[in-house]
């Protein structure tokens, strides 16, 4: 199929693209990398107006280290992002992760907020904001604010984002030393993940746990111990509390599955990162 017709905008500055967004609402969607979005135009899942380009925008295309936190520009890309020198230094989940996402070709032009900006429930860029606690900037005529990424992906392919609001930029905490570790199970590698496992140490016993694939969005859940057994009963109970789904890639039972097996194996990994 092809998408219906629409309108064509490529701004050069971030003002005229929320000024776009402003006129339009909900009739115009916003193209980064295209490769979530095009699929959905040319299957007509979506049906906008006007497409408003923001991939040429300079202001955007910027990986800005704060000290604390690492933004990344809606216009910077994955490939861009793992390319980083202090990737693995500054973010080593999201050094972990990047590589998981999709293939060399389509991290060349997908980018790291529309990712973000999908939300999809097995994605690997919204689990590692999620569990790194990093924050969603979003800009409109009428301001400017940032929100927790627990706040902002609200269920599957269902965001916080009004419908004149921008996505600028996303903000990654900083970690100082190599505490994480991710593992997903896939049909292949490259797809989205059946269920996708990250774990970063907080303290001396302590571990917080990011799962995707389970719920309409990551879930997040903090484990005070890492000895064997309570480990296990921590993840049997999450499982037990997201449920699950079914669809064509697994059933509910098989990703619950999937989880107490994964979690263990990478809890286990990032204390050995940490000792």
């Amino acid at each position: 199929m092809k998408p219906r017709p629409f309108d064509y905008v490529r701004p050069e500055m971030v003002d005229e693209a929320i000024a776009v967004l402003a006129e339009y609402g909900d009739e115009a969607r916003v193209l980064a990398g295209g490769q979530s979005l095009l699929a959905m135009l040319n299957l007509r899942l979506a049906d906008p107006t006007v497409l408003v380009d923001i991939s040429r925008i300079a202001a955007l295309d910027e990986i800005v280290d704060h000290g604390d936190t690492i933004e990344v520009g809606a216009a910077v890309t994955q490939s861009r992002l793992l390319a980083w020198p202090r990737l693995a230094e500054k973010l080593p989940l999201v050094a972990a992760v990047l590589p998981f996402v999709g293939h060399f070709q389509t991290r060349n032009k997908g980018t790291i907020c529309g990712s973000v900006a999908h939300a999809d429930p097995s994605s690997e860029i919204p689990l590692a904001l999620a569990i790194l606690d990093g924050k969603v900037v979003l800009r409109s005529q009428r301001g400017t604010r940032m929100l927790a990424a627990g706040a902002f992906q609200q269920d599957m392919l269902t965001t916080a984002r009004a419908n004149d609001e921008l996505i600028t930029a996303v903000h990654f905490p900083v970690l100082s030393d190599r505490r994480v570790a991710f593992r997903e199970v896939a049909r292949r590698h490259g797809d989205f993940a059946i269920v996708a496992v990250a774990a970063l140490m907080e303290g001396k016993g302590a571990v917080r746990l990011g799962v995707g694939g389970l719920s309409g969005r990551p879930e997040v859940r903090s484990i005070a111990s890492t000895n064997g057994s309570a480990t296990r009963d921590a993840v049997q109970q999450m499982a037990a509390e997201l449920e699950g789904y079914d669809d064509l890639h697994a059933s509910a039972a098989m990703r619950r599955d999937l989880l107490c097996r994964l979690a263990p194996v990478v809890i286990d990994e990032a204390f050995r990162c940490a000792a």
